[in-house]
């Protein structure tokens, strides 16, 4: 089986074994360089290294004082985590239909929706992509909101040359599939001095030093042997797109002539790091079928996502998930699945995912 995604850690053993050797296993110097090394990346004056990318986007709420009431608007095509943050900060999520090209918020639906209660815009860079900032960017500034960017997928993407996570407070996550991992962990990135103070300061329990609380935290602190996972990655980020870019190219190429299919592409100005490759099917196919046909066939594949954010019962009579008209996000989640592009795949896989797959859309249309 080709799989969707691979996880090869092995380059981390050195650094692995020094903290295992070091006898100090919790929140400590390695940690500090994986973030001193992630905020180079990113082109800002500070990273905060988290348990989790889920964390990553609950405190970058957390630390702005939303109330009860207030409105974050953000994308319903999105993992969960993007949702469950917004909730878990206490404020009230709203949701801007996306764009079928980038798969992120459109600007103009955001603008539409911002009123008095709203305090934040939380775009979800997808697939390895960013949205479009200049223009959501713009809205922000005229409207005094806080951005928080859901950088989850997008390690080392660009728009304009910036990095994606430094036009906000950046939110990335480090689990095992992403293109940057330490199995579990996150990374929450800032220029903004007072930010990251407090951010430290919150994920640490609320103490500045030992027994020194000064606001009511949590433990979301991350560990020495996450960091040392996560450190050779971020020193080879630009080979790692690099390598997904390659593959991502050669699918294009091979899928360009099937009929009905949108395949996904770099926009302007961006630069794309492919987390994910992701299509969209003709409305006739069924997408159950194909998946079912690619598996049988030697292929992974996976939806992401096959519903809106907020189309799931555990919702529905939640007052602070208030449903929206999306026909675009909607059309997408009927029809959007992933095909393998990480960079661990040879060339001749990547020659039978297009085989495969273009024989089973053969057999579905």
């Amino acid at each position: 089986m080709i799989p969707i995604s691979k996880v090869d850690v092995r380059d981390a053993e050195p650094l692995v074994l020094e903290v295992l050797r070091s006898g100090s296993l919790t929140q400590g110097p390695m940690v500090e360089r994986l973030e001193d090394a992630f905020a180079d990346v990113v082109g800002v004056a500070h990273a905060v290294a988290v348990n989790n990318g889920t964390t990553a986007l609950v405190a970058a709420l957390q630390v702005l004082g939303l109330r009860p009431g207030d409105e974050v608007i953000t994308s319903p095509f999105t993992f969960v985590a993007t949702l469950n943050a917004i909730l878990e900060a206490g404020a009230t999520a709203r949701f801007a239909d996306i764009r079928d090209d980038d798969f992120a918020v459109d600007p103009a639906a955001v603008e539409a929706l911002v009123g008095e209660r709203t305090a934040a815009l939380m775009p979800v860079h997808l697939y390895g992509q960013t949205a479009d900032m200049g223009p959501l960017v713009e809205v922000s500034r005229r409207a005094g909101l806080h951005l928080v960017e859901d950088a989850a997928q997008a390690h080392g993407a660009r728009y304009e040359g910036r990095a994606a996570g430094a036009f906000g407070t950046g939110c990335f996550s480090l689990y095992a599939t992403k293109n940057v991992t330490t199995g579990e962990g996150g990374m929450i990135t800032t220029s903004d001095a007072a930010v990251a103070d407090r951010l430290r300061v919150l994920r640490n329990q609320g103490m500045r030093a030992r027994y020194q609380y000064e606001l009511a935290g949590h433990n979301y602190r991350m560990t020495d042997l996450h960091a040392a996972v996560g450190l050779p990655q971020v020193a080879r980020i630009a080979e790692v797109a690099a390598g997904r870019r390659r593959n991502a190219a050669r699918l294009t190429a091979g899928l360009a002539d099937v009929e009905g299919l949108r395949l996904p592409r770099e926009l302007p100005g961006r630069s794309h790091v492919w987390h994910q490759y992701t299509v969209l099917l003709p409305e006739h196919v069924d997408r159950d079928q194909v998946v079912t046909e690619l598996a049988a066939a030697g292929v992974g594949s996976g939806v992401y996502y096959p519903r809106t954010v907020f189309d799931h019962d555990c919702f529905r009579d939640d007052p602070r998930v208030v449903a929206a008209d999306v026909p675009v996000a909607e059309s997408v989640a009927r029809r959007c699945l992933s095909l393998p592009v990480h960079q661990h795949l040879t060339d001749d896989e990547v020659d039978t995912v297009i085989d495969r797959f273009r024989r089973v859309l053969g057999a579905s249309s």
